[in-house]
């Protein structure tokens, strides 16, 4: 044991640069929603468009700090709660909702018509708890049975239970309270007109569903003697069942409203960026609690709870500043990020062409702007920029490049589009294997690995030839 000295460089974020860090990853709509938190939380802060309102930093940034660690709490209504014209945008900041009942309200409608005892209508209510929004029901009937049990005290055996979901299966829309997929196409078929097509349909999802899921249409017509037609016509009517009965009923949920932080439009051939106007509020330091504070200075003999106030309005001013300051840092660092990247992929939004989209990867945004890599990841984070063509997400802009066999460099993107393409084109009889894309790919001149042909695949959501096979 014994005492040493030694140095030691470190670097520490203070809490200004960690706010501005969580400010420029947010989107617009959480931004504005943030800002009107740190307005009602900070009573020295206002919005206005009056940006000669601003209070120089001079007028209270040399008192002297004190060590209060309570401050006294203000009863008075602030001046901005009393301001009613602070801001001449009046255009309302909601998130929409979808109109019409829930989809459980919807089946709890159908259930009180019916003529059941009170222990089935426990078990009907518990069922159709139950039933999730694409219109399923998750659990075993054994799981089910224990939770009847622990939940509802109620003894039930699985006879009955079968009973009580038969009538809950037979609500609308056809194929709710489906225990499977399988499930919910057999109660949707057996509410069909009957018809031989009907009945073949049935007999084929019941018995031979692995089969026909898996597009062995070769088994399936050897199996039933059926012909390219006749299947193609059985095939046809199942296509056309629904296998999310509960899909239709959106129920109250918030609609996803996208709004573009940015805007890009074409004037001359040339690109102008503007940035959302709710990315840029006119934030100022409330007069009343600048004026407090010079009133508080101008006494000499101060008591303790004058110094504690002169420590909680210099607390608030300062806190207020620190956020202006943070909000204008937000506005020009992505501004300065969304021109880089505009600049860099000049050529797409000039033409629209998407094949003209370069490789581009967060490095090389952040050396053209010199900033690091972690802010370029949080802006490009959840944010939409508005262009001529639609508006894109802007992490979209991003991706790894790649060689052709010329030695030019592409983008990923550009691979992905030609391989859509190419499976679009194909022969649905005898779709293409990952194995045979890689040689179409090759000789058009992007040599890729086949497991790369197959990530590519994945994430354009296109699944495996076997599945893509159609009569």
């Amino acid at each position: 044991m014994k005492q040493y000295l030694k140095l030691k460089l470190s670097q520490k974020l203070s809490p200004q640069q960690i706010q501005l860090m969580k400010l420029i990853q947010l989107p617009t709509l959480d931004f504005e929603q943030k800002i009107q938190r740190e307005i009602e939380e900070n009573p020295a802060l206002e919005e206005s468009n009056n940006l000669d309102d601003n209070i120089q930093e001079d007028d209270y940034s040399n008192d002297n700090d004190l060590n209060i660690d309570d401050y006294l709490n203000e009863d008075d209504t602030p001046y901005y709660k009393l301001n009613s014209n602070n801001s001449n945008r009046t255009e309302e900041k909601h998130i929409p909702f979808s109109s019409g009942i829930s989809f459980t309200e919807h089946l709890t409608s159908q259930l009180k018509p019916m003529s059941l005892d009170n222990k089935k209508m426990k078990i009907a209510e518990f069922l159709v708890g139950s039933i999730d929004e694409s219109g399923y029901i998750r659990l075993e009937l054994d799981d089910i049975i224990d939770e009847l049990a622990f939940s509802q005290n109620l003894i039930v055996e699985k006879k009955e239970l079968n009973e009580v979901l038969k009538i809950v299966q037979d609500f609308d829309p056809p194929g709710v309270g489906a225990l499977s997929l399988q499930n919910c196409l057999i109660i949707q078929l057996k509410r069909r007109k009957k018809s031989s097509q009907i009945n073949l349909a049935l007999e084929i999802i019941e018995n031979s569903f692995e089969q026909f899921s898996k597009k062995h249409f070769n088994k399936l017509m050897d199996k039933y003697s059926l012909d390219e037609i006749k299947l193609k016509e059985i095939i046809n009517i199942i296509s056309k069942l629904n296998p999310k009965p509960g899909g239709a009923y959106a129920g109250s949920k918030p609609v996803q409203q996208v709004t573009p932080d940015f805007k890009i439009s074409i004037y001359n051939n040339e690109l102008i960026l503007n940035l959302n106007y709710r990315n840029s509020p006119s934030l100022n330091i409330s007069k009343d609690y600048d004026q407090m504070l010079k009133g508080y200075k101008l006494e000499k003999n101060k008591t303790k709870s004058q110094k504690e106030a002169i420590q909680f309005i210099k607390q608030k001013l300062d806190s207020a500043k620190w956020f202006i300051d943070a909000v204008k840092q937000r506005q020009q660092t992505l501004y300065i990020t969304m021109q880089a990247i505009m600049n860099y992929q000049k050529e797409y939004f000039i033409s629209g062409d998407e094949r003209k989209i370069k490789p581009m990867i967060l490095k090389d945004i952040a050396n053209e702007i010199e900033m690091d890599i972690s802010t370029i990841s949080r802006v490009a984070n959840s944010k939409y920029v508005d262009t001529p063509y639609g508006t894109k997400l802007l992490k979209e802009f991003f991706s790894e490049s790649m060689k052709t066999a010329s030695g030019e460099e592409i983008s990923t993107i550009e691979i992905k589009k030609i391989l859509e393409k190419i499976i679009v084109k194909e022969n649905k009889k005898k779709p293409l294997t990952d194995e045979k894309l890689v040689v179409m790919l090759t000789e058009k001149g992007y040599k890729i690995a086949r497991r790369t042909v197959a990530k590519y695949r994945e994430q354009l959501s296109i699944p495996v030839a076997r599945l893509r096979k159609e009569i």
